[in-house]
């Protein structure tokens, strides 16, 4: 009897030495364990790049003064700033640093180096800007029409009339009379283009003097024209 109750009270201590090792706090091992440090993170280890620097831009200069513009531009170009006048027609004055600038090249807010060429288009105080550099401030007047290179034909002689109005033309005529040619009661008669040549009187037109239709070969109120 007493060896059974010994058994059981080993068996009882066992269990309990059992379930104290189950209820052991993991946590110190937990806290001994190996945490990687921050230097070893690859975003740690890729280093920022490096911002890069400001460029200078073209500051905007339209609308002031030649003198403040070309200092501004100075400050940032080694080259001289070229001046010239906005319009075509007018002289830049020797003295211009009262001018305005109505055009800048390079344009504001361009990127701008030290060698960059700079130009600005002025206009004399008091004058309004060209809509675009280079227009004429007095625009000359419309050009007088080219002078006619048809000759004006000379005066034409009074021609004698004919006694023999029966004779026919060389030129086409048949013979044909100024009152019945439609010649507008013409006192003058031409036997054929020769003679009007000869007299001075073609070319004839209709209406004139010796006009008639004998002497027209195309009909187109003009006789003797070719």
């Amino acid at each position: 009897m007493f060896v059974r109750r010994g058994a059981a009270a080993a068996v009882v201590v066992s269990a309990v030495l059992l379930l104290g090792a189950g209820c052991e706090d993991p946590a110190p091992k937990a806290a001994g364990a190996t945490r990687p440090s921050a230097s070893t993170s690859p975003s740690a280890s890729v280093s920022a790049p490096a911002s890069p620097s400001t460029a200078a831009v073209m500051p905007s200069v339209v609308g002031k003064g030649f003198s403040e513009a070309e200092t501004a531009v100075k400050a940032l170009v080694t080259r001289p700033v070229e001046a010239r006048s906005a319009y075509s027609d007018v002289t830049l004055a020797a003295a211009h640093g009262a001018w305005t600038v109505c055009f800048q090249t390079p344009a504001g807010g361009a990127p701008v180096a030290p060698d960059t060429a700079v130009e600005l288009s002025l206009v004399a105080p008091g004058t309004p800007c060209p809509g675009k550099a280079g227009a004429a401030l007095h625009p000359s007047k419309a050009p007088a029409p080219a002078a006619s290179t048809t000759p004006v034909p000379a005066p034409k002689p009074k021609a004698t009339v004919p006694t023999d109005t029966g004779s026919t033309g060389g030129d086409g005529g048949n013979g044909d009379t100024a009152a019945s040619s439609g010649g507008g009661g013409s006192d003058a008669y031409y036997s054929n283009c020769a003679a009007a040549r000869a007299a001075g009187a073609a070319p004839i037109r209709r209406g004139e003097p010796g006009y008639r239709k004998a002497l027209d070969r195309d009909n187109d109120g003009i006789a003797c024209d070719k």
